[in-house]
C-alpha cells in the first residue's frame, strides 16, 4: 500500500479552481478548495498582504504527488513572490479516499472524548 500526501496550497483568491484542476489533470483523485483568510507582512518591502485567499487541499498517493505539486505550482504562479504558500503533508491515516484505504485494511483514529474537551472548554471559560 502506498502513502497518501497532503498538498495545501494558499492561493490568491479566485485562483483555487485553476489550480485544483491542475492537480486532477496531474494525476490526483480529488481536490478540495475553499476561501480562506489570513494576515501578514510582506517582509521585503513591508507592506500588508490582502487577507482573502483560496485554500486547496489535494490527497495523493505518493505516485501521483509529484506530478501534482509541480502542476498546482506551475498553475497558481507559486514561483513568483506574493501569490501564494505550497507544502506537502504525510497523512498518517485516513478513511473513505480510495480502495486502498478501507476499514478493512486501516483502522481509522479513534475520534477525541467528547466529554473531556467539553469539560476542558468549560473550565477554560
Amino acid at each position: 500500500m502506498s502513502e497518501l500526501r497532503l498538498i495545501t496550497c494558499i492561493i490568491e483568491k479566485g485562483r483555487g479552481e485553476d489550480v485544483a484542476k491542475a492537480a486532477l489533470k496531474a494525476g490526483a483523485k480529488g481536490a478540495t478548495y475553499f476561501d480562506g483568510k489570513g494576515t501578514g507582512i510582506r517582509q521585503s518591502v513591508l507592506i500588508a498582504i490582502v487577507p482573502e485567499k483560496e485554500v486547496v487541499l489535494v490527497v495523493t498517493r505518493d505516485q501521483e504527488t509529484k506530478a501534482a505539486y509541480k502542476a498546482m505550482i506551475e498553475k497558481g504562479g507559486l514561483d513568483n513572490p506574493g501569490k501564494g504558500f505550497i507544502f506537502i503533508s504525510k497523512l498518517e491515516q485516513a478513511f473513505g479516499f480510495l480502495e486502498d484505504y478501507s476499514p478493512e485494511k486501516l483502522k481509522p483514529a479513534e475520534p477525541p472524548n467528547m466529554e473531556n474537551v467539553t469539560l476542558t472548554l468549560e473550565s477554560a471559560g
